[in-house]
């Protein structure tokens, strides 16, 4: 049996910053840090965001295995691991003077991954970058080059089959459900739902909207239920205020595109279930446009970030409208920002806390990576449910796509666990322009 060819991967910047254990998810094959990507993160090791730390926890990593190997013949990561080993710069080739003039670190990189492609004539070089237009020159040089895919979702449209429509069921059953409240076997139905699936039954003259309650093996009725000012206007919303209501469900993620009403939604069940919590958490993350730093623009802290806060304070401003400024709902929610006991504010400024009986909502979560929602949902404590919301397909981080984001990560990976739900809202309620708009443009 012949042996097994090692594959040499050649790691850009950004797949570290993306994730910093990314050297011990490539099995038993050999990785090359270019030094380029070392002189990189040091530019990254100051400062509060996720980027940051995983620039500094790389660091420390690399620290823990260093030795003088790491720039002769490498260092073993472990069993079923490849080596690591860093690679000094190299000349640019002729063909690549000739179409990179400037040596900018990316076509550093690339110099480095094309030496080590022509030194390697027996053995597959595959240089990974999240960069899509470095993935393109360096296929331009004949090299092979491919995204990270370590934490990808394979199967995107699972996101989409969370709701099942079951049709020909008898009229007298669907009465039952709303008269007895007792639920539909799924036996006798002959389907094999996973917890928290939820269900559009139709009868010939009759219909209900159902969730499968794994504890009795049947499905039950949901009901429509007004939350905080706030009504339902469609099976996905309805869908969405069970889950965001049930205690018992403690995490919840709701993707759809703007306007379906998911901040807005989460936002209203927040507040209804406010006495059950000690604090209510509205946070986003900030992606700057056209990835400029906060710095160039006027202003304080508070005046810098406030067109990032400003759709958060929009819904809460929906849910006060629904109500007279004297009732006791609007005091009500006013007393709360008083107390900071109802909080919105940037991601970042609640990174590192530890959040117990907290209902904590996180607005754009597509912009997050899997390792980003991974830690801050590792800072749940006792008592605290965790939202996230975001539209997959709008995404503003330049090296994050559908499949790669950290609420498409997130689903994919809690799907079927009993105190996960996840909806997809796919009907606009915002208005019949925006609707078209959102289907047109």
């Amino acid at each position: 049996m012949a042996k097994k060819i090692k594959k040499l991967f050649v790691l850009d910047t950004n797949v570290i910053l993306h994730d910093f254990n990314c050297i011990y998810h490539f099995q038993e094959n050999d990785i090359v840090i270019p030094i380029v990507a070392l002189e990189e993160l040091d530019h990254f090791k100051k400062g509060n965001e996720m980027i940051n730390y995983h620039a500094r926890e790389f660091a420390r990593e690399l620290d823990k295995i260093a030795g003088d190997n790491l720039f002769n013949g490498g260092i073993k990561l472990g069993k079923d691991h490849g080596k690591l080993r860093i690679e000094t710069g190299k000349p640019f080739s002729k063909e690549m003077l000739e179409s990179f003039a400037e040596k900018s670190p990316d076509h550093r990189i690339l110099a480095i991954a094309n030496y080590l492609h022509k030194s390697n004539p027996d053995r597959p070089v595959i240089l990974i970058s999240k960069d899509i237009n470095l993935r393109m020159k360096a296929k331009s040089l004949g090299l092979t080059a491919q995204d990270y895919l370590s934490d990808k979702v394979q199967d995107i449209d699972i996101l989409k089959k969370e709701i099942e429509i079951i049709s020909d069921i008898d009229d007298s059953n669907i009465q039952q459900m709303y008269e007895k409240h007792e639920g539909l076997s799924v036996k006798e139905l002959k389907i094999k739902p996973f917890a928290n699936q939820f269900f559009i039954i139709k009868g010939n003259k009759s219909s209900a909207l159902g969730r499968y309650d794994r504890a009795t093996e049947t499905i039950r009725r949901i009901e429509k239920l007004k939350t905080y000012g706030i009504e339902p206007r469609n099976s996905e919303q309805t869908f969405s205020l069970d889950a965001l209501l049930r205690p018992e469900i403690q995490l919840v993620s709701l993707t759809g595109k703007a306007g379906t009403g998911k901040t807005l939604l989460a936002l209203a069940a927040a507040l209804q279930q406010e006495a059950n919590f000690q604090q209510i958490l509205l946070a986003r993350p900030i992606v700057a446009l056209s990835n400029r730093d906060l710095g160039f623009l006027p202003g304080d802290v508070n005046e810098k970030i406030g067109p990032y806060m400003q759709p958060l304070f929009d819904n809460l401003s929906v849910i006060k409208n629904k109500f007279k400024s004297s009732s006791k709902e609007y005091q009500h929610i006013e007393e709360m920002q008083r107390t900071d006991r109802l909080v919105i504010t940037p991601l970042a400024y609640i990174r590192g806390r530890s959040l117990s009986n907290v209902f904590f909502i996180v607005d754009e979560a597509q912009n997050l990576s899997p390792h980003e929602i991974k830690t801050i949902i590792t800072r749940a404590g006792e008592g605290s449910k965790f939202v996230f919301t975001g539209d997959i397909q709008q995404i503003d981080h330049p090296y994050l796509d559908m499949k790669s984001n950290g609420l498409s990560y997130l689903s994919d990976k809690m799907h079927g666990q009993e105190i996960f739900a996840h909806i997809n809202l796919v009907k606009g309620e915002r208005s019949y322009l925006a609707e078209l708009a959102s289907n047109l443009l």
